[in-house]
């Protein structure tokens, strides 16, 4: 009885690739291509509007509604719970998912209440299958895949990134379920212990070279011109499509209202041009009346993005990017700048930058509410208390910050913190371990001491 309302309806919908900056054609989505071939540029996923306008805005949020965590395949993923938005012909039989998406937008009471902002939330996109929020877009990416492998035409045999972490987690598990050679590169000291033995663990031919991330993209790049790879990193528009999700779920969450901001720490810039498109597809579609001003976060040793946004966008920025604790953003040459000036341009968002010390602190104040953050939620919280001290965030305004990982694939920056050991960082909130003989005594005065007694 409860299958038949969830099902795709009769008519059918289509998606296909076009240039981002408007060069004419179009393309199909099983091809083999990342930019367009007149230009050069980023292409875009594009869906028939027309067509999706079929049905109202209210049967829209009702069968959205309906979908939620179903046990209906494959419609209880927060990804393909909005299958006719992201990839509409794709077949049951193909749909490669963990049943990702539909993570918890926590109310940060206590948080808010200590910075003024009694209206915070945090998307924990982190509590997903791989830890981050790169199994939505993984997801759609791996299934397209697998339906261009099932087709018998196409000549994709593996699937191949560049990543600092989290991206290579979420392409080997997704690959790994859909039995596709997955290769990772990564670069060689610059991830965490437990980013590294992900990929590892589900038998991507995990390869670390000696560069950054930059250097590890641009040799992907070159490897993937040989159709037989198939490109994962996010200048392949598929991936936005999964990504697309978070803000359509952000605002399910809220009833369908829009909150004031969102605050998203940046690297490659793909996450923020992701929670543009999902919202300007909302407004097409007549779900919601207005924009949230999107805040991109980044990290001050790998600040293009915020650098660009000072001079007022009048020219690309790229840098060698610094080491940081933000690991997964230490990025200084971002594939989807286009897409992100239009994000925060079109949004009249911000873009903001924060030191080592402030990205840490923000992440351990978090953590003492009952968080458990990682460095590059840290940067994201760490934007927003400056934008309040500097009166942009209003104590009225709904502001949701996007928690991109799980902290406990940071262990190492966490110890470091509470020892404190991280560089450029003097850890004013540090709580270690305290060392005790085994006598009671000496015990009862240490509790009276800690707890003030």
């Amino acid at each position: 009885m409860l299958a038949e309302p969830l099902q795709a309806p009769a008519l059918t919908y289509h998606a296909h690739f076009r240039c981002f900056r408007g060069c004419p054609g179009e393309y199909s989505v099983y091809d083999v291509m990342y930019t367009c071939p007149t230009c050069g540029g980023l292409l875009e996923v594009h869906h028939d509007v027309d067509a999706l306008r079929s049905r109202s805005a209210d049967e829209w949020k009702r069968l959205l509604e309906r979908r939620t965590a179903t046990s209906i395949w494959p419609y209880g993923s927060g990804v393909w719970g909005m299958r006719e938005w992201v990839m509409p012909d794709l077949r049951d039989e193909n749909v490669v998912s963990m049943y990702e998406g539909n993570t918890n937008l926590f109310w940060a009471e206590r948080l808010g209440r200590e910075i003024g902002l009694p209206d915070l939330w945090v998307k924990l996109c982190g509590n997903s299958h791989t830890g981050s929020f790169k199994d939505l877009g993984m997801t759609v990416l791996v299934s397209v895949v697998k339906q261009m492998m099932a087709s018998g035409r196409s000549p994709v045999r593996a699937v191949a990134a560049a990543s600092t972490g989290d991206t290579s987690a979420a392409l080997a598990a997704y690959a790994a379920a859909a039995a596709i050679p997955s290769i990772i590169f990564l670069p060689s000291g610059k991830v965490s212990t437990a980013q590294l033995i992900q990929p590892v663990a589900n038998g991507a031919h995990v390869l670390a070279l000696d560069t950054d991330f930059d250097g590890c993209m641009r040799i992907v790049k070159e490897v993937t011109q040989d159709n037989t790879i198939y490109l994962a990193n996010s200048m392949n528009s598929i991936r936005i499509e999964g990504q697309k999700t978070v803000g359509i779920e952000i605002v399910r969450q809220f009833d369908w209202e829009v909150p004031d901001w969102i605050v998203i720490p940046v690297g490659n810039l793909g996450n923020i041009s992701a929670l543009y498109k999902g919202f300007k597809l909302m407004m097409d579609l007549g779900m919601i009346g207005r924009m949230p001003r999107l805040v991109a976060a980044q990290a001050g040793k790998a600040n293009p993005f915020y650098r660009s946004f000072r001079a007022g966008f009048r020219e690309r920025v790229a840098i060698q990017a610094d080491r940081t604790l933000a690991s997964a953003i230490q990025i200084g040459d971002p594939v989807s700048y286009e897409k992100a000036v239009q994000a925060v341009v079109e949004s009249n968002g911000l873009v903001e930058a924060v030191t080592e010390h402030e990205l840490a602190n923000a992440a351990a104040r978090a953590d003492l509410t009952g968080m458990y953050t990682c460095p590059h939620t840290g940067v994201a919280l760490a934007a927003l208390f400056k934008l309040i001290e500097r009166g942009e965030v209003k104590s009225t305004d709904r502001v949701v910050v996007i928690s991109t990982a799980h902290g406990l694939k940071f262990t190492s920056f966490k110890v470091g913190y509470h020892e404190g050991k991280l560089n450029e960082v003097e850890s004013e909130l540090a709580n270690p371990p305290v060392y005790l003989p085994a006598d009671v005594k000496v015990v009862k005065e240490t509790i009276a001491r800690k707890l003030q007694l």
